[in-house]
């Protein structure tokens, strides 16, 4: 069967809209997340755009500030001190990638930590490996729900994580780590990559190229976790990095591209504002 990101990023901003409604009953405002976006990637734009209509569909207060792409680098930082001085503003997220001129890393570590709604903030990143309170990243929190959404009991599988970002590949491997999976992280310089994916109950794909998990590299039975967003030279049409349709005879369960991964991402990025407005919260 294949997993909807669709329908469970649904259910969860359901959920989300409630809960915003009785904080903004508590506090006397709703959750606020600032987005910027420099210059206009339309990729970035798309997903930024994506952003702002979750935000408005749950009820975060929502505002997207659009810098020309030869900003430079230390105006944007200034605008994050700003942001992280305003007590209204409990999300920040920018939009990557950056224009080359902009050190990403430089504005990632600028960013609060309180107010990392990525969880790409190095003190976040620590704490997630540390095992102490963190904002989890968007992506690898979304794909810990699907797979309970598919009722797969973590605890005690194999899991094969294909990939090694800091966004995905790593971070992922580690929240499997917690669900208490055996966990093997494989790559590009991976030898014998087949072997390998062979070996997983659970297969996770984030490596950004069309194809490379194909049906005789899945164990019957497996549930695979696409990541990728491509777009296929041939027809246009997006795809991930599976060859869903040949893997899907083998896998006893996959998420599509567009729709499986994608969905769950934005709603997880409401999941984190909101529970950075609530850590706001007087207890």
């Amino acid at each position: 069967m294949r997993i909807s990101g669709k329908e469970l990023s649904l259910k969860l901003k359901a959920e989300l809209k409630e809960k915003v409604a009785l904080l903004k009953k508590e506090a006397g405002r709703a959750p606020q997340l600032t987005v910027i976006l420099v210059g206009n990637n339309p990729a970035s734009v798309s997903y930024v755009t994506g952003k702002a209509k979750a935000c408005e569909a749950v009820g975060i207060d929502n505002r997207t500030i659009r810098l020309d792409a030869s900003t430079e680098e230390a105006s944007l930082l200034g605008l994050i001190a700003d942001l992280n001085a305003d007590e209204t503003v409990d999300g920040i997220l920018v939009q990557l990638p950056l224009p080359p001129h902009i050190d990403e890393n430089r504005v990632i570590d600028a960013i609060a930590k309180e107010k990392d709604v990525d969880g790409f903030h190095p003190l976040n990143v620590a704490a997630l490996w540390q095992h102490r309170p963190c904002t989890v990243p968007c992506t690898p929190k979304g794909i810990i729900k699907l797979l309970k959404e598919a009722g797969e009991d973590i605890a005690g599988k194999r899991a094969v994580v294909v990939g090694r970002s800091n966004i995905v590949g790593l971070p992922v491997a580690k929240l499997l780590l917690d669900e208490n999976a055996t966990v093997t992280i494989a790559h590009s310089r991976t030898r014998n990559l087949g072997e390998v994916t062979r070996e997983a109950d659970i297969l996770v794909v984030a490596v950004g190229r069309p194809g490379t998990i194909t049906a005789d590299m899945v164990k019957p039975g497996a549930v695979v976790i696409d990541v990728g967003v491509n777009r296929n030279s041939t027809t246009g049409k997006l795809c991930g990095d599976v060859d869903t349709e040949a893997v899907e005879a083998v896998a006893r369960c996959i998420t599509p591209v567009p729709g499986g991964v994608g969905p769950m991402t934005i709603a997880c990025l409401m999941e984190n504002t909101v529970e950075a407005f609530e850590a706001k919260l007087p207890r």
